[in-house]
């Protein structure tokens, strides 16, 4: 998610220096789920279109029991949502990861340092100077910047410097999790993700792209832990679907699936999203989506921050604000499913077949307004009249959405109002339909609302709302810092 922040950061004309451990993406699977929203950054970005034809669209998930009997069945949307795409996809990682990083070329004042690791902070009040090591060398360099950004997984080394302390959901098991590449198509084998509530041993089967199937493997007691990633071992457990004549290993590794959300995920110039900030057992498959979430809400406070738009610390604290009780809820959620499928306890007695709901939490205390239900839930998509969705046009800015029968009854004011704000004035094409009563919506470049209006009049209420967080002077620049 740090290269999908870089990109977003780049829209608004940020530099970036981004530290990267590896030298090349990581070529083997690891998440395999996105959902519409994340879609929708990756459409901001400018990558969507090129990674759509590489994926496929998820069927959903089914929970069986040890006879296959249906339990829980969760189908997920086989149209387009209000979001302008699918509500779930299955994809390759590491071809959003090639993706990423070879479109991050396109801004020059990016800088890319491979093959490094961050080893040491030092703040103060202007900046963050960071120490990289480069290469397995002792030569350590100096890089100077206005805001650290730490996404650097579950070890995070920024979580440590700014003091993080875990807030524990009590969900901790070790699974298995082997990919295989088939050698020949089996019917037997569910387009749909598979929960197998097997007290013995519970199991996830997934498809994956291509000719790619993933099989989750819960850790048992009397496993032999020296045996777990032989390739015997594995293919005793896959054998009751498959062996070697008709698929090979691709990767197999053994993972602690836990819960946990870091507190604070700031400390002055020094921040964390993504991993570094929460895991989640991935039930759900909202790992990688909530680090996506992590840096939609976070590039556009930062880049007001630095441009003065407005109070830094304002903005800043209302990042952990706003996206640490909206994860909670699919952590929480994914620790519930989890639960199902670990436990026999958890498991219907009738097996009477049950449906799941796709969460949409709203976005905890920040930026919006407490008092509208509509304020910290993600907006729809809408097409202008001439086709064009509105991501599209009105890139990392805010929008305020109106059907187009009505943008010509726009009052003067309000117009001018949004000009001086800087906010995009979207007319939406016929078949837009906001909540009964309302007539506008102000979207945030994070595509979540900001608050709606049931008037023209109380439209430019809430446009002039977004002078509520006080302007400043903008930082100064690096150069102006050194002189």
């Amino acid at each position: 998610m740090g290269a999908t922040l870089a990109h977003l950061l780049g829209l608004h004309g940020l530099s970036v220096v981004a530290i990267e451990r590896e030298r090349a993406p990581y070529p083997l699977p690891r998440a395999v789920h996105l959902d519409g929203e994340a879609m929708r950054v990756f459409q901001t970005i400018g990558i969507a279109d090129a990674l759509a034809p590489v994926m496929f669209v998820n069927k959903g998930m089914q929970f069986v029991d040890p006879q296959g009997r249906l339990l829980i069945k969760w189908p997920r949307p086989q149209a387009v949502s209000d979001q302008g795409w699918h509500a779930s996809y299955r994809f390759h990682q590491p071809d959003l990861e090639t993706l990423l990083r070879d479109t991050l070329d396109r801004f020059a004042q990016h800088t890319v340092v491979l093959n490094a690791e961050a080893v040491g902070a030092a703040e103060d009040e202007v900046g963050v100077t960071l120490t990289v090591r480069t290469g397995g060398s002792s030569r350590e360099d100096a890089i100077r910047c206005r805001y650290l950004i730490g996404c650097d997984g579950a070890r995070s080394v920024v979580r440590e410097w700014i003091g993080a302390n875990y807030i524990d959901l009590h969900s901790d098991a070790e699974w298995i999790v082997v990919d295989v590449l088939m050698k020949r198509p089996l019917p037997d084998l569910s387009d749909w993700t598979i929960q197998l509530c097997d007290p013995a041993r519970p199991t996830t089967l997934a498809r994956g792209t291509g000719d790619r199937r993933r099989w989750e493997f819960m850790v048992m007691p009397d496993d032999d832990r020296t045996q777990l990633e032989r390739p015997e071992f594995l293919w005793s457990l896959l054998s009751r679907w498959i062996g070697p004549e008709d698929a090979s290993l691709e990767r197999a590794a053994v993972y602690r699936f836990n819960a946990v959300i870091a507190t604070p995920w700031r400390r002055g110039r020094m921040l964390i999203a993504g991993d570094a900030a929460h895991r989640t057992p991935p039930f759900l498959g909202q790992g990688l989506c909530a680090g996506i979430r992590d840096a939609a809400n976070l590039a556009w406070k930062l880049a007001w921050a630095i441009a003065g738009r407005g109070d830094a610390e304002t903005l800043l604290e209302s990042y952990e604000g706003e996206r640490r009780p909206h994860v909670s809820e699919f952590v929480a959620q994914a620790v519930r499913v989890g639960e199902v499928l670990q436990s026999a306890r958890q498991i219907p007695p009738n097996a009477e077949t049950e449906h799941m709901d796709t969460p949409a939490p709203r976005l905890g205390p920040g930026l919006h307004d407490a008092h509208d239900p509509l304020a910290g839930r993600l907006a729809a998509q809408p097409l202008a009249a001439d086709g064009q969705w509105l991501d599209d046009v009105v890139g990392q800015n805010f929008a305020l959405i109106v059907r187009d029968s009505d943008a010509g009854a726009l009052p003067e004011s309000l117009r001018s109002l949004c000009a001086e704000r800087q906010v995009a004035i979207f007319p939406a094409a016929q078949g837009f339909s906001p909540p009964s009563g309302i007539c506008a919506l102000l979207v945030r470049p994070d595509r979540y609302i900001f608050g709606g209006a049931k008037s023209f009049g109380a439209a430019e209420m809430t446009v002039q709302r977004l002078a509520a967080v006080p302007s400043q002077r903008a930082e100064p620049s690096l150069m102006e810092q050194a002189r």
